[in-house]
């Protein structure tokens, strides 16, 4: 059986780091670091045919079947990431949310422009492309609610998120944000909350296992219009994580996109407070750079 890859764990790694702030999908990293047609059809092999192999065949068909090195390698990364940045990002989106909405948003425009490279050009593509940005913009003016952080909701919560998680462009962290059970699930990583935990990971395996498969239909039947759409969501996504925010009542924020959260300019928002416009722009450049450099990195390896 084939074991541990680090090229894979670490590209897990960023992914998890990707799906702890709202508005970025670790589905865009997996895309733009090439692993992402792997990364369904892996997921798509866990199923009936994967346990009759394990129980005919025995442990190494079973294993070769789903990918497993692989699947085990990202995993890994994805949860290694989650426990040690948890805490890290969180603080920064309470304490520097500018700069790191701006290092983001440099990473999610340079991945729309890699999948808007690979689409086929023609009047059929650019409608789904503009469904696409319709739909991730629809999202965005969803404001959070507020559902009791519940063991069923908690996995709800998880089986909705998780096909977010896997789409390019639209974070399942935004997701449960607009459920208002964002913070409850950051808590409960903090916190080793295990049975808040189980309910949300056992939300996202129904989920993710349903969703793949979908996915994968699409990517097979029609590619050239899942990317021309998935290009879409990742360039309206773009208007949940632009870096300047005030409320209606074009006051600061108390919390990273709160309810009532609208995007103004630099300047608007500098009558309120510093918008670190210098090092917001860098950090967005420096997104940029990072991305076209991972797309490079992964073509050679």
């Amino acid at each position: 059986m084939k074991g541990f890859y680090p090229a894979v764990f670490i590209r897990g790694m960023a992914m998890g780091a990707a799906d702890v702030v709202p508005g970025v999908s670790g589905g865009t990293v997996a895309f733009i670091t090439g692993i992402y047609d792997e990364l369904i059809e892996s997921l798509k092999s866990c199923n009936i045919q994967a346990l009759q192999l394990l129980f005919k065949s025995g442990p190494t068909a079973f294993w070769q079947h789903i990918n497993g090195g692989f699947l085990m390698s990202l995993m890994l990364g994805i949860i290694t990431s989650v426990l040690s940045l948890a805490r890290t990002i969180s603080y920064a989106l309470h304490h520097h949310p500018v700069p790191l909405a701006a290092l983001f948003f440099g990473l999610i425009l340079a991945s729309a422009l890699l999948v808007y490279r690979q689409i086929p050009h023609g009047g059929r593509q650019m409608v789904w492309l503009l469904c696409g940005l319709a739909f991730a913009v629809l999202v965005g003016e969803i404001r959070p609610a507020e559902i009791a952080s519940t063991p069923i909701n908690l996995f709800l919560s998880g089986a909705l998120a998780i096909c977010a998680m896997i789409l390019p462009g639209i974070s399942g962290s935004f997701i449960l944000l607009l459920l208002g059970m964002y913070q409850p699930v950051i808590d409960a990583v903090k916190n080793l909350d295990a049975i808040s935990l189980l309910s949300f990971v056992a939300g996202c395996g129904v989920g993710l296992m349903l969703f793949v498969r979908i996915l994968s239909w699409l990517m097979h039947r029609f590619p050239a219009q899942l990317l021309a759409s998935l290009s879409g969501i990742l360039i309206g996504s773009l208007s949940i994580i632009w870096p300047w925010k005030l409320n209606s009542d074009g006051a600061l924020l108390t919390e990273s996109l709160a309810p009532g959260w609208q995007n103004v300019s630099p300047w608007e928002y500098g009558l309120q407070a510093d918008a670190q416009m210098a090092i917001s722009a860098v950090l967005a450049v420096a997104g940029v750079l990072l991305v076209l450099l991972i797309e490079r990195i992964a073509k050679k390896a």
